[in-house]
């Protein structure tokens, strides 16, 4: 018998041809998808939304500068933002508004003179005598008791500037970087400006982005420490532009990946606060002069205030990373910062400690948006410092001035975590220290 042969009819061309073309379509966009997440700096498909007016590619360094070397890692995802931005043409018209908005509103009024110091140095019962602010007419020390060597042409530049993002690198010690997902309109509203020394400016590229570059040349009106003439664009920031409705200060060892007005109206503007700064998550990790710290603490409780506010757990929730601070100026925020600096500059750079008290004892008191490290996470990346270039005739001359380095700051962290080491008995601050011991070791 023979057999049947069944023939199967074959797909006409034109049904092929379109199963072809819907198969090399889905591989090429999911390849494509692929590669944009895979090369991604934020490991995130959709950052910002499609109709957002980024610009890209505003600037970049030669590579020998290695601007994006150091990064420290972090686990967050980039993908869901813990902070919700609004549209960026109704933020900007906004801010806008609020920038050209020609309405008095009352400023403080400082305190004149000349000094042996940059802040003057006042005394411990002096500065808080100023705490109590009740009548504007009332002079508060606010440093710039010796002049601050800025040229004319900066200054007048620095009077016109609305909205300001700054920041300041001394004695070399971090890059300059270039902030990240800028609108096509904010640096026709933004100033960004960068205070640096001669030491800065000898290893810095030739072109500096979006940053105008403040040279700040060495003065016997200012600090010897350079972190502490590091602290006074950042905390009077308000004097240097006086006619400011907004700044952003930004340490540079942090890069900025949102833009500036975005971040203004949903941390200051939506909230309604005077200030906007993170929360810390390793403060006493970091300390390393310990009699500085405990000089400082005995200082505040001898007067019988406490660092921290009582009502609240002290650590961390309390202490800032005040690496990015965001500012509404004001006779609050302005008061806050002025106060900070005199802490400061009476006792040494590191703001953690003073921070609390000052903003706890101050009246008006500041209003104040302390948000969680995951949004500082998503709106910056954060730096390592410049890596120190030690001078030696040899390598192990290198190697063991480095393990000696490191065996100081081991010994001087031990004596933080030893108890003993405080001599408590008599202490101001015992019971206080007690009881965060208790709460966090």
């Amino acid at each position: 018998m023979g057999k049947f042969i069944r023939i199967t009819a074959s797909p006409p061309l034109y049904v092929r041809s379109k199963l072809l073309c819907f198969s090399l379509l889905y591989l090429f966009t999911t390849l494509s998808l692929f590669l944009y997440v895979s090369l991604s700096r934020n490991q995130c498909v959709f950052r910002y939304s499609p109709f957002d007016p980024i610009q890209t590619n505003i600037f970049s360094y030669p590579s020998s500068y290695g601007e994006h070397k150091y990064a420290l890692p972090t686990h967050r995802s980039s993908c869901s933002s813990p902070v919700f931005f609004s549209d960026y043409w109704t933020v900007l018209n906004e801010i806008q508004s609020i920038c050209s908005d020609a309405s008095s509103s009352e400023k403080l009024r400082y305190i004149n003179g000349k000094s042996e110091t940059f802040g003057g140095n006042f005394s411990t019962q002096k500065r808080f005598s100023y705490f109590n602010h009740s009548d504007n007419d009332v002079e508060v020390p606010c440093g710039f008791f010796r002049d601050f060597p800025v040229s004319d042409s900066d200054r007048a530049e620095m009077e016109k500037c609305g909205l300001v993002v700054a920041s300041a690198i001394f004695n070399d010690h971090d890059k300059i970087r270039q902030p990240v997902g800028l609108g096509v309109k904010t640096l026709e509203t933004v100033c960004f400006y960068m205070f640096i020394d001669d030491k800065t400016l000898n290893s810095l590229p030739p072109q500096f982005g979006v940053w105008r570059i403040i040279k700040i040349s060495k003065s016997d009106n200012l600090y010897i420490n350079p972190a502490m003439n590091g602290v006074i664009p950042k905390y009077l920031i308000h004097r240097l532009f006086p006619n400011s409705k907004f700044s952003i200060w930004i340490d540079a060892k942090i890069q900025l990946m949102i833009d500036p007005l975005l971040l203004i109206h949903s941390m200051l503007v939506v909230p309604d606060v005077d200030m906007a700064i993170s929360k810390h998550p390793f403060l006493w990790k970091k300390w390393g002069d310990v009699d500085g710290l405990r000089m400082q603490m005995e200082t505040y409780c001898e007067h019988g205030l406490k660092p921290w506010s009582s009502h609240k757990m002290p650590y961390p929730t309390d202490v800032p990373d005040s690496a990015l601070i965001l500012r509404k100026h004001g006779i609050r925020s302005d008061l806050f910062s002025c106060f900070m600096f005199n802490e400061l500059e009476a006792f040494n750079p590191r703001d953690q400690l003073a921070f609390a008290f000052v903003r706890d004892h101050i009246n008006p008191m500041v209003k104040m948006n302390m948000f969680e490290v995951e949004v500082f996470e998503q709106i910056v990346v954060e730096y390592r410092h410049n890596l120190k270039k030690i001078e030696t005739s040899s390598f192990e001359e290198e190697e063991e001035e480095q393990k000696q380095k490191s065996l100081r700051i081991i010994q001087k962290k031990r004596r933080w975590l030893d108890h003993e080491s405080w001599s408590l008995n008599g202490s101001s601050c015992k019971s206080y220290l007690m009881e965060m011991w208790d709460d966090h070791h």
